[in-house]
């Protein structure tokens, strides 16, 4: 059987690469990465935000090609069901995919005020409404899940809606905001976790720039 691929684009500035990384990594699958070069118009489309439909990240796997975050999770389940991505209880595997389903097709603001750049710090940003109201509902989802699981993840166990979300930890952290300390405990727990610093470590080492993300602030 062929080893499985994952096709990303930039670890610097991609949400949707490390999500789609989070999720093979959390899902136990053995896999290789192809990097696509940032002249691939579906990988500027992707970090541009200038497509309604992305094909990077894309998994490859026992034959099958599969893009989009959302798909690439299910497949995951599908494949290793016992890898733990979903919760076992039906309701909250329910919850589960509302939750990432808010953030996979929402959070416009956010993404447009507070883009991912992993090299980037901000100390004293202004958040500005639009965005404020994206970052008030997500940290309301991660109080409400945290409080129903126990933590120390949203549904207790490391799985799909942690990877989902990981990336808004990311920002919070270049444009330093301030979160309650339920939200904080949650942001840094996940940036320390090993798949997230062995992410960073190769982003912080990627040579390349994207001009249209390296705006002034």
């Amino acid at each position: 059987m062929a080893r499985a691929s994952l096709t990303i684009s930039s670890r610097n500035y991609s949400s949707w690469c490390l999500r789609g990384w989070l999720l093979c990594k959390f899902a136990g699958l053995d896999f290789d990465v192809v990097k696509a070069p940032l002249d691939d118009a579906s990988a500027r489309a992707e970090l541009l935000l200038l497509s309604p439909s992305f094909l990077i990240p894309a998994l490859t796997c026992d034959g099958v090609k599969v893009w989009d975050t959302l798909a690439i999770a299910e497949f995951l389940h599908e494949t290793l069901p016992n890898s733990g991505l979903l919760p076992d209880d039906r309701a909250a595997r329910a919850r589960c995919r509302s939750i990432c389903g808010e953030m996979h097709s929402g959070f416009a603001n956010l993404r447009a005020a507070l883009p991912m750049n992993l090299k980037a710090s901000h100390p004293g940003f202004k958040v500005w409404a639009g965005a404020q109201s994206d970052v008030d509902r997500i940290c309301a989802i991660w109080r409400e899940q945290l409080a129903a699981s126990g933590g120390p993840f949203l549904f207790g166990a490391l799985g799909m809606a942690d990877a989902m979300y990981a990336p808004v930890c990311t920002r919070f952290v270049t444009y330093d905001v301030p979160l309650d300390p339920v939200c904080s405990a949650y942001r840094d727990r996940i940036v320390s976790l090993p798949e997230m610093r062995e992410w960073t470590a190769a982003a912080l080492q990627e040579p390349d720039e994207v001009e249209e993300l390296e705006m002034e602030f």
